[in-house]
């Protein structure tokens, strides 16, 4: 079994019955005829699930098609070069690095907010402003502006992120997940773009932490609940910060693990 994607608005992470060392082939090969594919399982993150894997070697996690998980044995995690993706329109600024530019529909510029007071801009299609600030674990969010088409919102975040970061690590995220958002710090930078009430988001991840989870790489324990792409599991009487990114690649197999993990200051309360 391997770990090969997640999704955080499920939330659940993907997983696949497929075996690197006896269905995975050369990840160059032009043709997966020969390939077997695994069938792939989502796993629920909701609150309350009960997480049992161990963790083993990581690899690429090769590519999931509408046949099923083709497995990959490159060392590269979580991907390799043969697999690994790149969106081309989060490196734009408002010049199409495509052969013809298709954003063309209504685009959001907005505010994300983290806890206590890390702040960026960003951009997405103006129907997936919520889904959005949700799928990167904010904890507030504002609408600064709807435009016709992507190249206009790139021009215009570009201009802001001079100003305001337009990426925020994962990390960064982490170190606040048990706090909350400065009222004034947010307030005052929403008062700089006069951003109406009606376009302000406040979100609730159901977490209740009362100190900062410790990070791990870990699928063993009880769900707390995910925000962005952090899943906080409590396990063994501490709480545990898991990057899903992290675990993508992981050979797994369906049992708690039982290797020595540093322990949170509240498990000596």
């Amino acid at each position: 079994m391997q770990f090969v994607g997640y999704d955080t608005g499920g939330p659940g992470l993907y997983v696949s019955d497929a075996s690197a060392g006896v269905d995975a082939v050369d990840a160059t090969a032009d043709s997966p005829d020969s390939q077997t594919l695994g069938d792939v399982e989502f796993v629920a993150l909701d609150s309350g699930t009960e997480l049992a894997y161990t963790l083993g070697e990581r690899h690429c996690a090769g590519t999931i098609t509408e046949e099923g998980h083709i497995a990959c044995a490159e060392p590269s995690a979580p991907y390799c070069p043969q697999h690994r993706s790149t969106w081309v329109c989060a490196k734009c600024t408002g010049t199409c690095l495509k052969d013809e530019m298709d954003c063309v529909e209504p685009h959001a510029i907005y505010l994300a907010a983290f806890a206590p007071n890390v702040f960026k801009v960003g951009v997405t299609k103006a129907w997936r402003l919520e889904t959005r600030l949700r799928e990167q674990g904010a904890d507030r969010g504002a609408l600064l502006q709807t435009v016709p088409d992507g190249r206009i919102a790139r021009e215009r975040e570009a201009e802001i992120a001079a100003e305001i970061p337009d990426r925020i690590r994962v990390p960064t995220k982490l170190a606040g997940l048990h706090r909350d958002v400065d009222d004034d710090a947010w307030g005052n930078l929403l008062d700089c773009f006069e951003v109406d009430n009606a376009d302000r988001f406040d979100f609730e991840y159901g977490l209740d932490l009362l100190d900062r989870p410790v990070a791990e790489t870990i699928a063993t324990g009880t769900v707390r609940g995910v925000q962005g792409r952090l899943l906080v599991l409590d396990h063994a009487g501490s709480t545990y910060a898991v990057d899903l990114r992290d675990l993508v690649g992981y050979e797994t197999t369906p049992e708690a693990t039982t290797r020595d993990l540093q322990a949170s200051l509240g498990a000596w309360g």
